[in-house]
């Protein structure tokens, strides 16, 4: 059975990093306050708003140095990563998880924080949040209801969310744990010691910023690799800002989806608000979910 941290009480600690990706101090600020807004109190890691000058908010060393020393501590009940961006594939293999498989506590993130939450999954079968980071509590962002199902899911309150349909959705259901994140992401795992097992699996992912033809390579990546062929359903996310190369692909990105899956018969939802953008719900990695793609509405609930 898959091990579910302890949810959060008012009063408890959130450490704030930045294990990849440089952002500056002030784009987390507002973060920090609505998490003291929300009753919990916040610790701020040294990778946050660093000197770096580098794409990085720091070395490796440094970043790895930070993100344990979270790890480790037994005030902080829960890591928010500040910020994706690239960087945790480089120091994961690094990374004691003795103390943390011992006493699991949330790690929060969503895009290059996918191997965190894949590596955990399959290596000790602990449950995290693919989830808003810090910039997304910015320009009035700690308000809304993504970031909202952040707070609702840290207080262990049942997930569950409503979308709606789309014309190249497979209707049915599906019962089964969430596993996944960012395709290129979960498409660099395979082969490693983080990758993900997905069989009998409900299969969640998205991506930003990518070519066509590279999303149609990934996904056949995973078809190779055996990562889609027995889901128990698959949940498609957001794919934005996709980029065509001068000589058109020709296909949008709903199509190459639709026809590398068209072969199996599990339920298929497109466009679910889990993305790059401001649409992203907090998901638990690793938690048992119902998937129901119906006619009129789609819904996904622990």
């Amino acid at each position: 059975m898959i091990k579910i941290p302890t949810y959060l009480q008012r009063g408890d600690t959130i450490g704030l990093v930045c294990p990849a990706g440089f952002m500056m101090a002030e784009k987390v600020q507002a973060c920090i306050t609505a998490l003291q807004q929300w009753g919990y109190a916040v610790k701020i890691g040294k990778t946050v708003g660093s000197d770096s000058q580098t794409y990085f908010s720091g070395t490796d060393e440094e970043r790895l140095n930070d993100f344990q020393q979270m790890l480790d501590d037994d005030e902080v009940k829960a890591v928010l990563c500040a910020r994706g961006g690239y960087g945790m594939g480089r120091i994961i293999d690094r990374i004691d998880f003795k103390k943390f498989k011992k006493q699991p506590k949330w790690i929060i993130g969503y895009s290059d924080i996918t191997v965190l939450h894949s590596h955990l999954y399959t290596n000790y079968y602990i449950s995290s949040l693919h989830s808003p980071m810090a910039g997304a509590f910015n320009d009035g962002g700690s308000a809304n209801e993504f970031v909202l199902s952040l707070r609702n899911a840290l207080e262990g309150k049942k997930i569950r969310y409503q979308c709606d349909v789309h014309e190249f959705n497979r209707k049915g259901e599906a019962i089964g744990e969430l596993v996944g994140g960012n395709l290129a992401l979960l498409a660099h795992l395979v082969g490693s010691d983080s990758d993900i097992k997905t069989r009998g699996k409900i299969l969640f992912l998205e991506d930003v910023g990518e070519q066509l033809y590279n999303i149609d390579r990934m996904m056949y990546q995973l078809k190779r690799s055996g990562k889609i062929a027995r889901l128990a359903g698959l949940v498609l996310g957001g794919f934005t800002e996709t980029k065509d190369t001068e000589r058109p692909f020709g296909q949008t990105v709903h199509e190459i989806l639709r026809d590398i899956v068209k072969e199996y018969d599990y339920p298929v939802c497109f466009d679910f608000p889990v993305s790059h953008t401001d649409r992203n719900y907090a998901l638990k990695i690793g938690v048992g979910y119902k998937l129901k793609v119906g006619k009129s509405k789609v819904t996904l609930e622990e």
